[in-house]
């Protein structure tokens, strides 16, 4: 059957998109003809701006293969938002994540930031990142990182295609930056922005941010450049209050204190138990480990750049060779202040149960403790760089094939000589009772002063313990891909799409800590002059509910954290410690260091059929992609020698101070299928069924090739963990249907149905090994001959026979193990498997409404999703939930004509489970609804320059997560509102 209808592929949709950027006008015939056949006038309309970056947007969404998303710039140089992540939140089923209020992050269907893909320009991208007090485990990408002014358009394909990379169970989300060729002639935009952000209390009242695109062709359009580059700085803070997390116990009996026999954590019971609405003994409740406040301050600078070189010799073959970098330098001082609880007797007011929270929790100090204050100064880097060739050939009428290259690299890294994080603490010992008021958003920490104090006495403020750590990150990635379609001229078979490739990934991930735990104080008085310790308000720094409390702890110190740091290195050096030799700085010898290869081939074919049922046109491509990988892991560990039995029932593994590489291995193959079918119910209806298998590769930490051991024993044996690079990574099944109604240019409502059945979460299990088969000194004829001499199974009596009979193999009151007689000690390792399954579903529904050609405009969408395994509060076991799901809404309104643009944006996330862990423990995390308004305004002054004005979170919201209730707050923080102001001027 011949062909007659016009199947727009998934390619022309991409080039739809890159060509109306707005790098080049829309020409009705050839540039040296400006009349029609009967030389009549031809009137040349260009539509741009929302308007047309909408409809763009809308066109990728009808055409695409399976379900695919997009945004689409308004202009070249003109994203509609000021970072990427804040503009993919406004895609149905995309929630993110904010660092220091910016996007950072995304979350898409319910699947977290490690399993969305993210690639440039179709491209695997490597992503690296730093975490505060561990090396990184994470495979998730930065938003943060790329400035929006050099990108055309952002896609999301939530469903999975035989000729997209693996490594995406919630979605593919493909970057497109411009390319000189697809918009031939010379294009040039510069903009200028000042940046004034309403959270800093230090920075500058405006920061600048400045951007510029150029894209030229020449010799006759064979030959292209395109060069954009970017320079953002911004000064930001946030405000803070938190807990250490929150310790949960089942109810329990009578707590009698008096008598001594008081647990852990326990509350007193009676009359005069000072608790009121005690909780019963059939519920949970929760108390804090610590409750304090924290004020930060970030400076970041961000770097981007890109460089395109295309040429084209003959009309059926481009080369095109990129190089695109980009650096972001995040400067981070905070200060805090702190009090902790102890789990003694206390007094309290309780909610009803069965989860039971104080609304006040009391407890007085046994002597006096601390009231803990701290600084910190450090930096951290992230710098991205890739290096592409592509070479197109339009081999016959028929046949298309293209090679692509890559070579890219992401390193995050210490940017200050005090390292990637620090804490740097002090204290006054002046605290006799602390109190936590937990019954308004904002949690109050109220200290009572022993008797004779009445305020905060520099005099008393001694130097505590520090941490400086250094973490490191950077992955590699070199993939090769060529890539194929053959279209035929008749049939009801269209077209096949045929490809191989291979992407190499080379991660690394380092730590070291250099930290000194003299958090009981160290120093005299008179060994820091007052003037060192200023002492300043918190209630000034906050504008939240219960802020404003009187009982609220209002004094602190805020002192300068080098001068107290070199001070401190002079008084009370640690000999040898860190890279400053005196304990008060950071160690660029990792002690944490992991290193992963992960060797991936990979095959795809897939066949592309338009038919028609009836009168309905069809389309429908089924594909497989081959995948294989081969994974090697190795990690730096300690090296022990020895076992040595130093008390009771404690033994202590002796190391050589050397450490030594490990290496484990791993690999894995899957055949991926994926069937996206589409009918057109009608000229304006579209239905669509998608099938596909995708995978979603472990994190780094899980497969890292390393053994750790806890360094005490028993008598029994010891613990200890190790990663598995032989784990397979999570494998979903997913099923889509939607329909799609495009009534109107730019108009569509759809509704869409999603089902996703994964296999393969991660869990733990538990194996018994020899580790480094060393000789447990109970476990030998020594400990046989005492037991029988002595005819007691006394620890101290066995010991004291071995240390008088064995004297050369005792090292002071430490009995050693001997090699050859004292059977290997075993321990029992925790590794992490592949042995949890979940079901996830979720609604979408979508609605894009352009009112006529009044230039007024409405987005609303609205995301409803639901899984099978949640978090159970009533148990206070270790748990499997799936994390991070929650429903989500957007609705824009904007305004768009006679060079006029207004938008207003609301983006709304419900409560979702953030962590099945607390620091204290198997206890859960909770982040709460939030909604935040974005207003963006324009005015096109003439063809040239623009002006407009920006503001995000508009409203001043802050964020809050919990524990088990909301009572149990886990963080409150208020950044504020970001201005804008620039413009923006196109050659």
């Amino acid at each position: 059957m011949k062909q007659n209808r016009f199947k727009r592929t998934q390619l022309a949709s991409c080039l739809s998109v890159i060509l109306g950027t707005g790098m080049s006008a829309a020409y009705a015939q050839d540039s040296n003809n400006d009349t029609t056949a009967d030389n009549g006038p031809v009137e040349v309309i260009e539509v741009s701006g929302i308007r047309s970056s909408l409809i763009r947007a809308m066109d990728v969404k009808r055409e695409g293969t399976g379900v695919v998303d997009a945004i689409s710039a308004e202009d070249i140089g003109k994203f509609p938002d000021t970072n990427l992540a804040e503009s993919l939140q406004r895609i149905t089923g995309v929630s993110i994540d904010r660092q220091n209020g910016e996007g950072a992050r995304v979350t898409v269907r319910g699947f977290g930031p490690d399993y969305n893909l993210v690639t440039l320009n179709g491209r695997q991208m490597p992503t690296s990142s730093i975490e505060a007090t561990t090396a990184s485990s994470s495979r998730s990408f930065d938003f943060g990182n790329l400035a929006s002014e050099g990108v055309s358009a952002v896609e999301v394909y939530k469903t999975g295609r035989a000729d997209i990379s693996t490594g995406g169970i919630g979605s593919t989300i493909n970057i497109l930056t411009t390319r000189p060729l697809n918009a031939p002639g010379m294009q040039a935009t510069f903009g200028v922005k000042g940046v004034h952000d309403t959270s800093s209390e230090d920075g500058s009242a405006l920061t600048p941010e400045l951007s510029g695109l150029y894209s030229n062709t020449f010799a006759d359009d064979t030959f292209g450049v395109s060069v954009s580059g970017s320079y953002q700085k911004r000064e930001s803070g946030n405000q803070q209050a938190n807990t250490g997390g929150w310790h949960s116990f089942s109810g329990v009996a009578d707590q009698d204190w008096g008598a001594g026999t008081a647990e852990w954590g326990g509350i007193p019971d009676g009359p005069d138990s000072g608790h009121i609405n005690r909780p019963s003994e059939d519920s949970i409740y929760s108390v804090p480990q610590s409750l304090g406040y924290a004020f930060n301050e970030v400076e970041r600078t961000r770097t981007n750049g890109q460089l395109v070189l295309q040429y084209r010799p003959v009309d059926d073959v481009t080369a095109t060779l990129d190089y695109t970098y980009s650096k972001n330098e995040v400067a981070t001082q905070f200060r805090d202040l702190s009090g902790w609880f102890n789990f003694g007797p206390s007094t309290g007011e309780w909610t009803d149960g069965p989860i039971a929270s104080p609304l006040v929790y009391a407890e007085q100090t046994p002597g006096l403790s601390d009231l803990a204050m701290g600084a910190g100064k450090f930096a951290s880097a992230n710098e991205n760089k890739s290096l592409g060739f592509n070479l197109e050939w339009q081999a016959t009428d028929n046949l298309e094939l293209e090679l692509d290259a890559h070579s890219s690299s992401a390193e995050s890294g210490p940017d200050s000589p005090w390292g990637s994080n620090n804490a740097f603490g002090v204290a006054a010992f002046v605290r006799a009772e602390s109190i936590g008021h937990f019954d308004q958003d904002f949690p109050v920490l109220e200290i009572v002063y022993p008797e004779g104090y009445s305020a905060l006495d520099p005099q008393d403020i001694r130097i505590a313990g520090s941490s400086f750590r250094n973490s490191y990150m950077r992955s590699e990635i070199d993939q090769y891909q060529i890539k194929g379609r053959y279209t035929f001229d008749e049939g009801v078979l269209s077209s096949i799409d045929f490809g191989v490739g291979s992407t190499d990934v080379d991660n690394r991930s380092a730590f070291s800590n250099v930290q000194r735990d003299t958090w009981g104080g160290v120093g005299e008085a008179g060994d820091f002059d007052s003037s060192f310790w200023p002492i300043s308000s918190v209630a000034d720094r906050f504008d939240l509910p219960g802020s404003g409390s009187p009982n609220l702890q209002n004094e602190f110190a805020v002192f300068d954290f080098e001068s107290v740091r070199a001070r401190a290195a002079e008084l009370y050096p640690v000999a040898g410690a860190g890279d400053c030799g005196n304990g008060f700085c950071p160690s660029s010898d990792y002690t944490t260091d992991r290193r992963t290869q992960e060797e991936n081939t990979y095959a795809y074919f897939q066949a592309n059929m338009m038919f028609d049922i009836g009168d309905m046109p069809a389309n429908l491509s089924a594909g497989i992609r081959y995948e294989k990988t081969d994974v090697a892991s190795q990690a730096l560990v300690p090296t022990y020698t020895n076992i040595g039995w130093v008390a009771a029932n404690e033994f202590t593994l002796i190391g050589n101070g050397e450490q030594e590489f490990t290496d484990l291995k791993g690999d894995y193959d899957y055949y991926l299928p994926n069937l996206n079918f589409d009918v057109e119910l009608s000229m304006d209806i579209k239905a669509r069924f998608s099938y596909s298998k995708t995978i979603g590769r472990p994190s780094y930490g899980d497969i890292q090739g390393g053994l750790t051991v806890n360094q005490l024993l028993r008598i029994d044996g010891g613990t200890g963990s190790r990663g598995n690079p032989e784990l397979l990574p999570l494998e979903s099944n997913n099923y889509d249907l939607s329909l799609e109604w495009y009534y109107d240019e730019g108009s569509y409502a759809s509704i869409g149905y999603y089902r996703k059945d994964v296999k393969n979460f991660i869990g733990t299990s538990i194996v018994e090994e020899p580790v480094y088969n060393l000789p447990h000194p109970a476990q030998g004829s020594r400990y046989a001959e005492a037991v029988e001499a002595t005819g007691s199974m006394d620890a101290n009596l066995i010991r004291d026979y071995i240390i008088e009979n064995y004297p050369d193999s005792v090292d002071g009151d430490m009995i050693l193990g001997i090699e050859g007689d004292d059977a290997p000690a075993n321990f029992d390792i925790t590794i992490p498997v592949n042995d949890k399954e979940a079901e996830l579903d979720g609604w979408e529904v979508a609605v894009q409404h352009l009112f006529g050609d009044s230039g007024y405009g409405i987005i609303a969408n609205a995301t409803i999703v639901d899984g099978d395994i949640s978090y159970d509060d009533f148990s206070l076991e270790q748990q499997f939930a799936l994390i991070g799901l929650s429903d989500s809404a957007n609705l824009i309104g904007f305004y768009d004509k006679d060079g006029f643009q207004i938008r207003l944006a609301y983006n709304w996330r419900d409560k979702f489970l953030s962590a099945t862990g607390q620091a204290t423990g198997a206890h859960p995390a909770y982040v709460e609804e939030y909604g935040q308004w974005d207003m963006n305004a324009s005015y096109e002054v003439n063809e040239n320059l623009t002006v407009f004005v920006e503001a995000i979170n508009i409203t001043d919201e802050y964020g809050r997560s919990h524990g088990r209730a909301e009572e149990q707050v886990l963080n409150v923080t208020q950044t504020g509102p970001r201005y804008n102001i620039g413009a923006r001027y196109k050659f």
